[in-house]
């Protein structure tokens, strides 16, 4: 936190600026190179107050909609998908710690607070090494546990997104008991005996930072022990999984119309010798961005239906894991196509194409993942069917 001033959007200024988009579309080939998070562009999003929107208006925020949310995010990754991770992460978890009924008002505002006035970021730390993905089960392998008066954290956390420009660590864990209680450990990330080590060194989306932190005997105050239940026992219901589907598939669609957009400009300027006019205008490359316009015009109608019911409260979360899978694999198709006819160049780190390839290809490994939605899309329509 550097103290700079934060401007205070009002709800009519929630457009991220296209001055801010371009800045980090030239940004991105050199933070994807260095696999380093952009605190550059973090750094932007905090001058322009666009870090605290999703904190509710009653604690300084602008309280803005999920769907406002994904607009934003969409727009950031239009530039650099990397940090509009970062970005959705931030606006989840506010969403999550905003609705929360086992969150103690204070310790609420104190998380809020340090939102609206310094930029603080925060984020869920949630994957383990042994353990995987927490969405398939089973009890974490991060402890906390009592010795005096004082609560010690101990584990390791992979896949951090944002990890060393995180100020707040919402860290999912359990007790160090008989009978393990699983919960929430909320850490300040500055606190003494926590570390991060490099990690993150992934073939799309490096300059998420998405790094192993590490907590070695972490002094947390009890007070940042929230929602902590028996194991085996229903948590508290969390609008994060239905609404994380719906962002995460709203970010990686724009990487594809970021490769589209691409795609046509490239077409425009090639005039290969032997032809004499640009490649956009032979026939064979119409249909190609047909094909691809086709499948983001679906992505469209699918996250319109997702934010649609999710307003409405009509959505399953079935439905929704389809509709991530649904714009996630359109996406990468409609990458997939612009690389196939654009040849070498396409391929070339000259070019933004070729990371937009490795980028979008993330989108398969978050969560609720293909063969997870399939399952449950399978089960869902036999239990109907039976009843």
């Amino acid at each position: 936190m550097d103290g700079s001033r934060i401007i205070e959007p009002t709800l009519t200024e929630v457009e991220v600026p296209d001055e801010l988009v371009r800045r980090f579309a030239e940004r991105a080939a050199d933070h994807d190179r260095r696999g380093e998070i952009g605190f550059d562009n973090l750094d932007d999003l905090r001058k322009a107050g666009l870090l605290a929107l999703a904190v509710p208006r009653s604690h300084g925020g602008s309280g803005i909609s999920l769907r406002q949310i994904a607009r934003i995010v969409a727009r950031v990754a239009e530039g650099d998908p990397s940090t509009a991770l970062i970005l959705a992460m931030q606006y989840l978890q506010t969403l999550e710690v905003a609705v929360s009924r086992t969150w103690s008002e204070d310790v609420r505002k104190e998380v809020f607070d340090s939102i609206v006035h310094s930029g603080a970021l925060l984020n869920g730390l949630r994957v383990e090494p042994e353990l995987g993905t927490p969405a398939r089960g089973g009890i974490p392998a991060t402890r906390v546990r009592r010795e005096g008066d004082r609560w010690l954290l101990s584990g390791r956390k992979i896949f951090s997104t944002g990890s060393s420009a995180l100020h707040w660590g919402i860290v999912w864990g359990a007790t160090e008991e008989e009978t393990p209680r699983i919960g929430q450990i909320l850490v300040l990330l500055d606190s003494p005996g926590v570390r991060i080590e490099k990690s993150w060194h992934q073939l799309g989306m490096r300059a998420t930072g998405s790094d192993t932190i590490i907590f070695e005997d972490v002094e947390v105050p009890e007070r940042y022990l929230i929602n902590f239940n028996e194991s085996g026992s229903k948590p508290e219901p969390s609008i994060l999984a239905t609404a994380h589907t719906a962002v995460v598939a709203a970010l990686y669609d724009a990487v594809a119309r970021s490769a589209r957009n691409w795609l046509i400009d490239f077409l425009n300027a090639r005039v290969p010798t032997a032809l004499g006019r640009p490649l956009s205008t032979l026939p064979r490359f119409h249909t190609v961005l047909g094909e691809i316009d086709g499948l983001l015009l679906t992505n469209k109608a699918l996250l319109d239906s997702v934010f649609s019911k999710i307003e409405d409260e009509t959505i399953m979360q079935v439905e929704a894991g389809q509709i991530k899978r649904l714009v996630t694999e359109n996406a990468i198709a409609a990458v997939a196509r612009a690389v196939e006819v654009t040849g070498n160049p396409g391929l070339s780190q000259n070019n933004p194409l070729e990371r937009h390839y490795r980028n979008v290809l993330c989108g398969r490994i978050h969560t609720p993942q293909a063969d997870a939605v399939l399952e449950a899309a399978g089960r869902t329509a036999f239990e109907a069917v039976k009843g």
